[in-house]
């Protein structure tokens, strides 16, 4: 069960307690379901009860346990339990909800996450003119695009040669935006003066401008450019280079990616120095479940992006891919066999999960306005 399959079962469970007359009040158009947060449990949970408790005159935890009992008996659900005020922590069975995100992902591509079909929302994104807002308002209109929004850039002033060329962010006006105030956003981070990103290129150029929260003032050095540890880009790079380097090895030895249980053996020590992401330590994957953290942020980049255009907040992003990279890479070096073992149903399975890593990162890339390479 993938998390949009969750989110209408969740809903489902609310129409039958509706319709039975437990609960007095109008289905929502969606329920949101995320990894679990502290104090939380299972695969998934929503706080869709709490959302509810209001409108049907029902104290949360009410609502929670009438909806549990409805989703606990729910296809594809092992356990539902109820934390905190009325979080419903919802556990999925077996493997299958695995191999059926990677699947899914595996079947977008990089497209995972994005919007089926146009939304008719239309938005014009207007900037004053200075490098970082163009930047951002670049970014931004591209997740807003995928999430099928109609979208304007403007800026107040003709942008810059070198932040066309180098940085790639280019307006379709530039003046006094002509769109009505509802349907305009003004993009005002911090600006990046008196700091010039353009000699860092575009790739590292756009991450020193993007990555920061708009309120923070962007830090435009060399770091960027270091092929590190201690750089998240090229943390976030490398994954993705790492993922097309293993299908490449895989099909030399003869197999390719199926989705399935990984079922990782053994301790296996975390390559790349400990893979440190937000100043923490990876563990070594011990064995398959430590690949949840890694699904769990998986299976949340469809929320991230359509937070990212709700909120106009593309650095959420660009956190958001080094999460992702930062629970890759120990997983990675567990995929293709070691020595004289043989391809088996497993490896398939972990080569599948790494494209699924690989395709994540590369749609999330393509959307700041960065290169995902083959090669690094």
């Amino acid at each position: 069960m993938t998390p949009v399959e969750l989110s209408r079962t969740v809903l489902r469970a609310v129409r039958r307690a509706v319709d039975d007359g437990e609960l007095d009040v109008v289905v929502p158009g969606s329920a949101k379901v995320t990894p679990p947060g502290a104090g939380g449990c299972g695969d998934y949970a929503t706080n869709l009860a709490l959302q509810l408790a209001g409108p049907a005159g029902q104290p949360p935890l009410r609502v929670a346990e009438i909806l549990r009992r409805r989703l606990v008996h729910s296809d594809g659900i092992r356990d539902v339990v109820v934390s905190g005020p009325g979080f419903l922590n919802i556990s999925l069975q077996g493997s299958e909800s695995h191999t059926a995100l990677v699947r899914e992902i595996l079947d977008a591509g990089p497209r995972y996450g994005h919007a089926f079909r146009p939304t008719g929302q239309v938005t014009q994104l207007h900037a004053p003119h200075e490098v970082r807002a163009v930047v951002v308002m670049d970014a931004l209109a591209r997740v807003l695009r995928s999430q099928g929004a109609l979208v304007r850039t403007s800026c107040a002033g003709r942008p810059e040669p070198e932040w066309v060329q180098v940085l790639g962010a280019d307006v379709d006006a530039y003046g006094t935006p002509d769109a009505p105030a509802p349907l305009r956003v003004n993009v005002r981070p911090v600006p990046a003066a008196p700091a010039d990103p353009v000699p860092l290129g575009t790739d590292a150029g756009r991450w020193a401008l993007l990555h920061p929260a708009p309120h923070d003032r962007p830090r435009i050095t060399a770091d960027h450019l270091v092929q590190r540890e201690s750089n998240p880009l090229f943390r976030v790079r490398y994954a993705h280079a790492r993922t097309r380097a293993l299908r490449r090895n895989a099909a030399d030895q003869g197999f390719h990616a199926e989705p399935g249980d990984t079922g990782v053996p053994g301790q296996v020590g975390a390559e790349f120095g400990g893979a440190r992401g937000a100043g923490a330590a990876v563990k070594p994957m011990v064995d398959g479940s430590d690949t949840r953290p890694l699904q769990a942020a998986l299976a949340d980049h469809p929320r991230i992006l359509q937070t990212v255009a709700a909120h106009h907040t593309p650095d959420r992003l660009a956190r958001h891919l080094v999460t992702v990279a930062d629970a890759a890479l120990p997983f990675l070096v567990t995929v293709l066999p070691r020595g004289a073992e043989k391809p088996s149903a497993a490896h398939r399975a972990r080569l599948a999960l790494a494209e699924a890593v690989g395709a994540v990162l590369a749609g999330g890339l393509t959307l700041l306005g960065i290169d995902a390479p083959e090669h690094l």
